[in-house]
């Protein structure tokens, strides 16, 4: 009899528990692909590189399904567990339950959910505005209600710290942290000694946004890990120098007509094949032939 697999959910817990693990932003499958190869625990689906990636800012404007068909695959792609970002739950608390409900089907390992008003915002611009604790409360205790697997994660994301103030990002962590959820994100805390404080004042697994050009300090998963952080996101790092590297390289090909000077930065083909696993696709075409 075949020995059943620990969840996705499952072996993203193991992997902060025997971490900190530095969970990178996979902007396609591919990417993910690499990270598995790389040898990271975790990979990332942001809401912001996915937003970003379809010509639109991170503001609310894809829909749970354009969410859920990419996190599909994702998961399709990495035998790493994916934790996905799952804005606001894309409605209130009964929408929570389907937006769980879907991410769980797709394979997903976990998502976090944010307690900021529609149109959302990046957690590092201003313009943000707050739902009421008690409204946040409620999305978290539908999403613990509606997953199947208990160790689907449910992460609660407070923004709070950019709107209200730290002393109101505290408190409305305590808050979801007794609605159910197994982890909580602050997000854009401003100074080291906000991820300390924070990491004292909340006894759970907590997770560390390390974005760049935000409001807080690039800080190092062993750091972190130090502070009592088990999960570092880095969510659009390879995202940003991936869209750097093509500006660049289309600038180059526009000025000179040819692409020969970027070569040395490309990805080779036998590379990319490698990655793909192109050869076992070719050997495998060739037995069903015989």
């Amino acid at each position: 009899m075949t020995a059943q697999l620990p969840s996705p959910g499952r072996c993203l817990r193991d992997a902060w528990a025997a971490g900190p693990i530095a969970i990178p932003g996979a902007f396609n499958p591919l990417v993910a692909k690499l990270a598995e190869r790389i040898g990271f625990s975790a990979v990332y689906l942001s809401g912001g590189a996915l937003s970003a990636g379809n010509g639109v800012p991170d503001i609310g404007l894809l829909t749970l399904t354009e969410f859920v068909q990419q996190a599909q695959l994702t998961v399709q792609a990495t035998s790493l567990p994916v934790l996905c970002d799952a804005d606001t739950g894309f409605g209130e608390s009964l929408n929570v339950e389907r937006t769980v409900q879907l991410f769980e089907q797709a394979g997903v390992a976990g998502i976090h959910l944010e307690d900021q008003q529609m149109p959302k915002r990046c957690g590092h611009l201003s313009g943000k505005s707050l739902v009421e604790p008690e409204v946040m409360a409620a999305k978290i205790r539908a999403a613990v209600a509606a997953r199947r697997d208990p160790d689907f994660v449910i992460i609660a994301r407070t923004d709070a710290r950019g709107v209200t103030g730290y002393d109101d990002a505290v408190k409305r962590a305590l808050l979801y942290l007794q609605a159910g959820a197994d982890a909580i994100f602050p997000e854009a805390l401003q100074t080291e000694e906000e991820f300390i404080e924070f990491s004292h004042a909340l006894l759970c697994p907590l997770l560390a946004n390390m974005t760049e050009f935000g409001k807080g300090p690039l800080l190092d998963v062993q750091n972190l890990g130090r502070m009592g952080y088990r999960m570092i996101l880095f969510p659009l790092t390879a995202f940003r120098a991936a869209m750097k590297a093509a500006e660049d390289t289309l600038k180059d090909l526009f000025a000179a007509g040819t692409q020969k000077a970027s070569l040395g930065n490309m990805q080779t083909r036998a590379e990319l094949y490698d990655l793909l696993g192109y050869a076992g696709y070719e050997e495998r075409d060739r037995e069903y032939f015989g």
